[in-house]
């Protein structure tokens, strides 16, 4: 943590001597330095004031102090060394944290090009870290980031197999995990025409599972290949598995994937048809942050699909049966519960200027659908009294005794 900045006091020579008797008192027998306020702040000094800044979510204000920072690291010739290497790195973080990818990939760059073997020390500012950040922010993709994925690997297993700190092993194999597993997604998408895509997938993934056999991740990637594969079983358990470790977890504790994580998993559980514990990851993940366009999208689509899973959508009333009351009514709810989630997840699109046209048209299809089941949406005070309507002639039918009774 930054030292605190000495408080200006009044010029007075009172407040001088007031000042000396107190450095005298807390530091008895020590020479009163010269220049007791006004000296500037050193690099170190304003990078953990900085640092601080960036972790409570004031990037903004951690910026500027940073480059400050940084300025002051720079050689006579306008160049770096290795000693701003923790500069470079919490510059490039801060603009990632606002939204700046191109200038934060400029930084880590420099970073690499001072540690191109990440063989300085994490505490000096080196490691794995800077190559993993510039293979997810590579503008080439494919190969270019596989390369800087591979660096930060090559770097994380001479870590894992250098130090017997217990708990320093431990995240290190999950980071590790996590790098492998950045790698198999790319020969999922962007190198998947490769006729080697599939054998190393299997290759990596069974690296991930020996290093961190624990990492949701891990589990969450395994089942991404076997769904890949048709082997929906296989992926299943592994969902169920990933899920286990940390479902009962409170927010913010470190063992929870990240938000874009578990956005995932609950594709991957729509996709393997466990419609329900793909609600319940969705139902924690807008309760965590509200404003998400595609939490909310995909639990309108969830229920969607757990409504059509039942045979409940496009059938007629006459079709229906009184054994299929209970049934009826439960898929209604789904049916509107879907609308209002799409409904929601459309609002916010308008209003973050949220750019994916094929998830703003399947969305606009899936209420297009719903609409023509349930009617147009009303407005909100008409809605709840149709509703209500609905729900006391369902209970008021129930109620009425059957012919020959």
């Amino acid at each position: 943590m930054a030292k605190a900045k000495p408080s200006r006091g009044r010029k007075g020579s009172k407040d001088k001597k007031a000042a000396t008797r107190h450095l005298d008192r807390v530091l008895p027998g020590k020479p009163v330095p010269k220049k007791l306020k006004g000296a500037p702040e050193s690099a170190q000094e304003l990078l953990a004031k900085s640092s601080t800044l960036l972790q409570t979510s004031q990037a903004d204000e951690a910026l500027p102090i940073a480059l400050r920072a940084l300025n002051q690291l720079k050689s006579e010739n306008g160049t770096y060394t290795a000693e701003a290497l923790p500069a470079l790195s919490l510059v490039a973080e801060i603009n990632l944290e606002l939204g700046d990818a191109d200038t934060a990939r400029d930084y880590f760059l420099q970073a690499a090009f001072l540690d191109p073997n990440g063989s300085i020390s994490e505490s000096q500012g080196g490691g794995a870290e800077k190559f993993l950040w510039l293979a997810q922010l590579s503008e080439e993709g494919g190969h270019d980031s596989v390369s800087w994925f591979e660096k930060g690997i090559v770097v994380l297993r001479n870590d894992i197999t250098s130090t017997s700190d217990v708990a320093l092993k431990a995240q290190k194999r999950k980071k590790l995990a996590a790098a492998l597993c950045g790698v198999i997604e790319i020969y999922m998408t962007d190198l998947s025409w490769e006729s080697n895509a599939e054998s190393r997938c299997e290759s990596l993934i069974t690296e991930a599972m020996l290093v961190a056999p624990d990492s949701p991740e891990a589990l969450q990637t395994l089942a991404n290949i076997r769904i890949s594969q048709t082997r929906i079983e296989e992926a299943r358990k592994a969902l169920a598995d990933s899920i286990e470790i940390w479902k009962d977890l409170p927010a913010g504790n470190e063992g929870v994937p990240e938000f874009p994580t578990r956005v995932s998993l609950s594709r991957l559980l729509m996709e393997a048809e466990m419609e329900d514990e793909a609600m319940e990851v969705l139902e924690r993940l807008v309760e965590e942050d509200d404003t998400s366009v595609e939490a909310w999208y995909l639990g309108g689509w969830c229920l969607y699909l757990i409504a059509e899973k039942k045979q409940i959508i496009q059938i007629s009333a006459k079709d229906r049966t009184e054994d299929r009351k209970d049934e009826d009514l439960t898929s209604k709810f789904n049916l509107l519960s879907s609308r209002d989630w799409l409904m929601n997840s459309l609002r916010l699109y308008q209003l973050l200027d949220y750019e994916d046209e094929r998830l703003q048209d399947h969305a606009q299809e899936l209420v297009g659908n719903l609409n023509a089941e349930l009617g147009e949406v009303l407005d909100e005070d008409e809605e709840d009294g149709a509703e209500d309507e609905d729900w006391e002639s369902d209970v008021e039918e129930e109620d009425q005794p059957m012919e020959g009774t």
